[in-house]
């Protein structure tokens, strides 16, 4: 019983702000990988330490991107050309801040919108197999924030003493 509370101990110290760090870049990497899929425009990056390091940076929509929304991501609220523009952007962006640790808190909430409009009107039988994780990392980001080691921190810290 020592050891497990040793082991305990050991791991009650490791620093928030290192787990929310790697949170924030699991969170978003799902959404800012489909966000590639959906534009297209000149890359930037390479490959580092044998990991593909490129960005494509958007500058249009893949004419599939439309096309995915108008037959199969049929959302009840938004015209196919409108919602396909607005998630590729989302899935730009937001994916962008959170892994920076800038406006952490309100864009881990629009990947979690984003996240139920997925499992509700794109995707319901997934639930278990992904949007479950992707909705709890988001969570813990919207709740605790980025961490100290984020770009909120360096830019607001002042203003919380």
């Amino acid at each position: 019983m020592r050891l497990f509370h040793s082991i305990a101990h050991y791991l009650d110290a490791i620093p928030y702000s290192v787990l929310a760090l790697v949170l924030r870049f699991v969170a978003a990497r799902p959404f800012f990988i489909s966000g590639q899929t959906k534009i297209e425009g000149p890359t930037i990056g390479g490959e580092y330490f044998g990991y593909d390091m490129t960005i494509q940076i958007p500058t249009s929509l893949r004419d599939a991107t439309v096309a995915l929304f108008e037959n199969d991501y049929k959302l009840p609220f938004l015209p196919p050309e409108k919602a396909a523009l607005l998630t590729a952007g989302l899935e730009f962006i937001l994916p962008l801040l959170v892994f920076l640790g800038l406006a952490t808190r309100i864009s881990a909430l629009g990947l979690l919108i984003m996240t139920l409009v997925i499992q509700f009107f794109v995707y319901p039988d997934a639930w278990w197999t992904a949007h479950v994780y992707w909705a709890t990392l988001l969570l813990i980001l919207v709740a605790r924030g980025p961490g100290k080691i984020s770009l909120d921190f360096l830019l607001f810290r002042e203003r919380r003493a």
